[in-house]
């Protein structure tokens, strides 16, 4: 008999070191870069609006624990996530394979496929080789700033970084850039549809491996406990409602979440 429970105090052992190390999330703290409206920006006292923002605090609010936004420049948001300065990148971040390598991802978030911007009266935007000895605007640290310089450039277009999608839109309405390569949905959003975007239209979605369409949220990589955690609010804000309302606060009708 005394065997016996050695042998199960044994046995036992690594249950309970896993019960002990198992974290019990009170806080999630999301790295954000507030300057990509609508999905992210600081509204005028202060605070932080959006989409991404409302989904957070959403997911956070079903979960039942706190919610801290944590500013970070976009193209150091992975070294940033790393650094373990924040848990998860809530920021519009597509899902690459490049990325994955370096991080996880939660379940999906929505669809964002990318297009280039250009006048209405543009005789070029609608494939890449049209787009040579053109000036293009990326965002700075994008994926759409890999794509240009590894496809586009090679075919001769100039291809210009800002820090903030609308240094972009100033350029192509005062004539510095002849396009920008962009989010669909930000583009149709927060340009297109305002009286400065109205001599503007959006080309075909670009269909590359290097321009997936899914945005998920940015984990550590085994962040495992984490990941079931959000995925688990995730599907809380699908099942009752949540997630649906939050869309058509912001972009209306459109379906961005369903392929």
């Amino acid at each position: 008999m005394t065997s016996l429970r050695k042998l199960l105090s044994v046995l036992l052992l690594p249950l309970c070191a896993s019960a002990v190390q198992a974290k019990e999330w009170t806080e999630i703290r999301f790295g954000v870069y507030p300057e990509y409206p609508p999905f992210e920006s600081v509204a005028a006292d202060g605070s932080l609006q959006g989409f991404d923002i409302e989904l957070g605090n959403a997911i956070c609010a079903k979960l039942q624990v706190k919610c801290t936004w944590v500013h970070n420049e976009f193209d150091g948001m992975i070294p940033a996530l790393r650094a373990r300065k924040f848990d998860a990148i809530m920021s519009s971040m597509a899902v690459t394979p490049a990325r994955q390598k370096q991080i996880d991802f939660s379940a999906r978030l929505f669809l964002s496929p990318t297009s280039v911007i250009v006048r209405k009266n543009a005789d070029f935007g609608d494939t890449p080789e049209s787009l040579k000895g053109k000036q293009v605007g990326v965002l700075q640290g994008s994926l759409q700033e890999a794509y240009a310089r590894a496809k586009l450039a090679p075919l001769g277009a100039q291809v210009k970084a800002y820090q903030a999608q609308d240094q972009n839109y100033a350029d192509l309405i005062n004539g510095r850039l002849d396009a920008t390569l962009t989010d669909k949905l930000e583009a149709q959003l927060n340009f297109l549809t305002k009286p400065e975007g109205a001599d503007f239209k959006s080309g075909p979605a670009i269909k590359d491996p290097t321009l997936p369409l899914d945005i998920a949220m940015g984990l550590r990589k085994n962040d495992s406990e984490l990941k079931a955690l959000l995925d688990k609010g995730i599907a809380a804000v699908h099942a009752d409602g949540t997630f649906a309302a939050i869309q058509k606060k912001y972009v209306g009708d459109l379906d961005i979440y369903n392929e």
